[in-house]
């Protein structure tokens, strides 16, 4: 049966192994090296971090970042989410999204947005699935191994948090 929970430190080594896994694509982002858990860790928000459990084991992770330190902005995070490659297209993305939505809301967060290549058709289905809309596109906006690339802007205005 799996399980969402909060990330725990101790879920550090998995979560780093599937942010690998999902970087070997070339379709999930930008980066290409794993960062240390600690440059993880300092690079997204405190709460709204989950995992998908089976049995102790992760299977995927959701987490936030920040898009500015601008108080203004507080309300405003990007949306990462990694799926063991063994496990992808089993529903683990669904409720991982649906859990992470929950938990945003419930931190003061209004907007969630992603950059997400149009490549990846799975996880822009998924989005869309849950209200994410396109507002951008964003043509040869940097390279990944030596390659222009482009990248679609969704963002998931919250109908709980910022309503009025």
């Amino acid at each position: 049966m799996i399980q969402i929970q909060a990330m725990l430190p101790l879920h550090a080594a998995d979560v780093l192994a599937i942010y690998e896994e999902g970087l070997a694509t070339g379709q999930a982002t930008f980066t290409t090296q794993v960062p240390s858990w600690a440059e993880w860790d300092g690079s997204h928000l405190l709460h709204s971090r989950l995992v998908a459990l089976e049995e102790e084991r992760v299977l995927g992770w959701a987490a936030l970042s920040a898009v500015s330190a601008r108080h203004c902005y507080r309300g405003v995070a990007e949306l990462s989410l990694y799926i063991e490659a063994s496990r992808r297209g089993q529903g683990l993305g669904q409720l991982l999204l649906e859990h992470l939505i929950k938990e945003s809301e419930a931190n003061g967060i209004w907007t969630l947005q992603s950059s997400t290549f149009p490549e990846n058709r799975a996880s822009l289905r998924l989005q869309k699935r849950w209200g994410f809309r396109e507002i951008g596109y964003r043509e040869r906006i940097a390279r990944l191994q030596g390659v222009w690339r482009n990248t679609l802007l969704l963002e998931r205005r919250s109908p709980v948090v910022g309503a009025v």
